[in-house]
């Protein structure tokens, strides 16, 4: 059913369809409506979720953890300054190999205190041991956050995942969004099924011990598995999902005109549209230009982007995010699979901070800045020195 919706609703119309057991979630703008429209659900008794309002962020995932291993289906939502407070608690969930999944409505870090866009907060979690996956629009977030499910709960995997889009661009506008009946939903991500549910009597487990030097990094080197195993498990959920709802999913990242591509921006989120749309235009006045958009940043598939890129003359890797004394970690995440290898000449563009626009003419500025470039630039897109 095609319905016009923003891309709060998208997710919460996700959450509806999956039905978990239990959301912990604590409200923070730009992800608050996904709360609202999801205790709505509740209220009206359209699942029979167990709705936790809790009194933070760091609660919500606490809650989560608790609920999940005891054994429920659990998901949350959180923003910015509200990931900072749980991050914490998302160590844990990942360490204890707990299956939640999230949607973070990307929005910036403090300070100065600001409500709107860019990639601070993922970046933040970025190695808490969590999955991490970027939707380019409303639609794509609502689908990931149904494939998250099955990745999360896949037994050789067992992490949290979680679902970015765009605060602001994705989250409060609309869209026409595709969605899939409910009992299709629901066959697709089928019952969970926890192996360990910590009030199965009859199993007695222990579950949050301390581990002393002799155990802990094999533990972690256990954890790392579950990272390993995710690529497979998300091809195979892609392939399953695209059969099911006629939306071309394959891959790790969208590959847009890029075989012939000379000239090549690498983006994650909602930037991809207006990179396309670029590209477009660029392409009808000869220009052999292209967009690689990744999905899955984490775990990050550097040999097969470094492969799609091989052919490109210069690379352009977007972050919309400063890694503060060093290069942004998109660029070292991609230029780190051409290691011992000659590959493109790569810049890295900072941009899109603290939800500054990002028009077509500031994207066709990039394409326009690779015909002169040296690998290890560190340049800024839409900024007044």
């Amino acid at each position: 059913m095609r319905k016009v919706m923003t891309g709060h609703k998208a997710v919460a119309e996700a959450m509806r369809q999956i039905e978990p057991d239990v959301v912990a979630v604590y409200p923070i703008t730009p992800q608050s409506e996904i709360a609202e429209y999801y205790a709505e659900y509740v209220h009206n008794g359209i699942v029979k979720t167990e709705l936790i309002p809790v009194e933070s962020e760091h609660s919500a995932m606490s809650a989560c953890v608790g609920a999940s291993a005891a054994g429920a289906r659990v998901i949350t939502a959180t923003a910015s300054q509200g990931l900072a407070l749980m991050v914490e608690v998302l160590y844990v969930a990942a360490g204890l190999r707990l299956p939640i999944v999230m949607a973070l409505a990307n929005r910036s870090l403090s300070a100065p205190i600001n409500i709107h866009c860019d990639h601070s907060d993922a970046y933040l979690a970025r190695d808490s041991g969590a999955i991490q996956i970027f939707a380019e629009s409303a639609q794509e977030a609502y689908d990931y956050m149904i494939m998250a499910q099955k990745l999360a709960e896949n037994a050789k995997v067992r992490l949290p995942v979680i679902v970015n889009l765009d605060g602001f661009t994705l989250t409060h506008s609309s869209q026409v969004v595709e969605t899939l009946p409910d009992e299709a939903v629901k066959d697709f991500v089928g019952e969970y099924d926890p192996p360990y549910p910590l009030l199965d009597v009859d199993r007695p487990v222990t579950w949050g011990v301390f581990a002393m030097p002799d155990y802990y990094f094999e533990l972690k080197r256990a954890q790392q598995a579950g990272m390993e195993a995710a690529p497979e498990a998300f091809l195979e959920i892609q392939k399953a999902y695209s059969e099911l709802c006629g939306r071309p999913y394959k891959g790790f990242f969208e590959a847009y005109k890029l075989d012939d591509a000379e000239r090549v921006i690498v983006v994650m989120g909602s930037t991809a549209g207006t990179a396309k749309a670029v590209v477009d235009e660029l392409r009808d006045k000869g220009e052999r230009v292209g967009l690689l958009k990744v999905w899955l940043w984490r775990p990050f598939p550097r040999a097969e982007i470094a492969e799609a890129l091989a052919g490109a003359k210069a690379v352009a890797v977007m972050d919309r995010a400063i890694s503060f004394g060093n290069l942004g970690a998109l660029y070292l995440d991609v230029v780190s699979g051409f290691a011992g290898r000659p590959g493109p000449t790569f810049v890295n563009y900072i941009y899109g901070l603290g939800g500054r626009d990002v028009p077509m003419e500031h994207i066709a500025e990039v394409f326009e800045g690779l015909k002169e470039a040296e690998t290890g630039e560190l340049r800024y897109l839409g900024l007044r020195e």
